[in-house]
């Protein structure tokens, strides 16, 4: 019996041994990619495998710069890279230097530099892309004649709107100078008068819709005066026409969908607008005409007439106003007047007169108040109610009480 060897002594020989194996250190192998996991060091590890048998792969952040695709699930591809053993786990694995797509993988390695490219060139903007008209009339459809995608566009659209023309470019989806025919269909339509295009064809492999991928014909669409919607294959499907047209419909049947809107739908839409805007019109009239009957009041009250009419009746009034109250102040002063009266004839002379007085004057009518004013000889006038009369005083005397004066003539 041998000397034992450890275990890590068995892994580095074995290791030595694929190191030493030029084969192995520069190979190439096919297989479809499966457990994938992108670590966040930036290492890939994943698995390729066959019908019967799988590889353990690792590819390091450092020779990722040459991997042009995310690897998905399933995804054909050619590792190139060399074999070597992991002491600690005692396996071996394929450690990638290079990773190709490989077949279909090729087309849609491809595809992913176009859909870049395009990308960055702004070819796939939204505020570039035209809005689809809402209430199309006519719609041309570039496809293949024979097919179900032409009759399941005409169903929907039938069943859609009945008045919406559908018109058919017929043209090669599939195969050589597809492309070409799918362009000389959107240019054709372009020069009409319909109002939206319809790109499209059924499902199938990325070879059956690489026409639909073709940079000519994204350019074409991109130049397209006129609204393009893509249809190509199934849902699942996406291909760059789609990415570049003015909307893209998952089937066929989804841009019929899309571009035709349904007649009896819209009719009832319009029948509801319609009563709604004739009761919002009736409702703005009533509230209008009540707004006109207050200006006209208003109007009204604030015309010069009116004004004119009011200044009238206040005018009017202040004079009854002022007629009553000359009235009241005449006939107080009348009643004071006639109080005034009474007190003068109650100081007058000539009322004394009336009751058997005289008044005695001067001859130059100076009034005689005292006996002390008069002498013996002097003329004076008695005034009488009737008359006057002149007389000479013989002699005057004073009455008792006011001393004694008397002289004789």
């Amino acid at each position: 019996m041998g000397e034992a060897r450890s275990v890590s002594q068995v892994n580095l020989y074995i290791k030595n041994m694929f190191t030493r194996e030029y084969a192995l250190n520069n190979i190439s192998v096919r297989g479809e990619v499966s457990n994938c996991k992108y670590h966040s060091s930036g290492h890939i590890y994943f698995t390729i495998k066959d019908n019967s048998s799988q590889l353990s792969c690792v590819m390091f952040a450092s020779m990722r710069q040459g991997l042009g695709f995310r690897m998905e699930e399933g995804s054909g591809v050619i590792v190139q890279g060399s074999i070597s053993v992991y002491e600690r786990d005692g396996k071996y694995q394929l450690y990638a230097r290079k990773i190709t797509m490989d077949g279909n993988g090729r087309l849609y390695e491809e595809y992913e530099k176009m859909k870049k490219r395009l990308l960055e060139e702004g070819l796939f903007d939204a505020d570039k892309k035209r809005k689809i008209p809402a209430y199309a009339k006519s719609i041309g459809v570039v496809t293949a004649p024979e097919g179900a995608v032409i009759h399941d566009i005409c169903n929907v659209a039938a069943r859609r709107n009945p008045y919406v023309q559908i018109y058919l470019y017929p043209a090669k989806v599939q195969g050589d100078g597809a492309e070409d025919m799918v362009i000389e269909g959107i240019r054709y339509f372009e020069k009409t008068d319909v109002d939206t295009i319809i790109i499209g064809r059924g499902g199938g492999s990325i070879e059956d819709l690489w026409a639909f991928n073709s940079e000519k014909l994204a350019r074409a669409v991109y130049s397209c005066t006129k609204p393009v919607i893509s249809a190509t294959g199934h849902e699942t499907d996406t291909t760059i026409a789609d990415f570049v047209a003015d909307l893209r419909a998952p089937t066929p049947s989804a841009a019929a969908e899309l571009a035709v809107y349904p007649y009896k739908e819209t009719e009832a839409a319009l029948r509801e607008a319609a009563y709604s805007l004739k009761w919002q019109i009736n409702n703005i009239l009533k509230i209008n005409k009540l707004k006109l009957v207050q200006y006209v009041t208003m109007l009204k009250h604030s015309s010069p007439q009116d004004l004119l009419h009011q200044r009238r009746l206040y005018a009017a009034d202040c004079r009854d106003r002022l007629s009553i109250a000359m009235e009241q102040k005449l006939t107080a002063a009348k009643h004071q007047l006639a109080l005034y009266s009474e007190e003068l004839k109650g100081l007058s002379p000539l009322y004394k007169l009336k009751g058997g007085y005289s008044y005695v004057a001067k001859e130059d009518g100076g009034s005689v108040r005292s006996v002390d004013e008069i002498t013996a000889g002097q003329k004076l006038v008695l005034y009488l109610q009737d008359g006057q009369a002149v007389v000479n005083v013989k002699s005057v005397r004073k009455a008792e009480g006011y001393g004694s004066k008397e002289n004789d003539t």
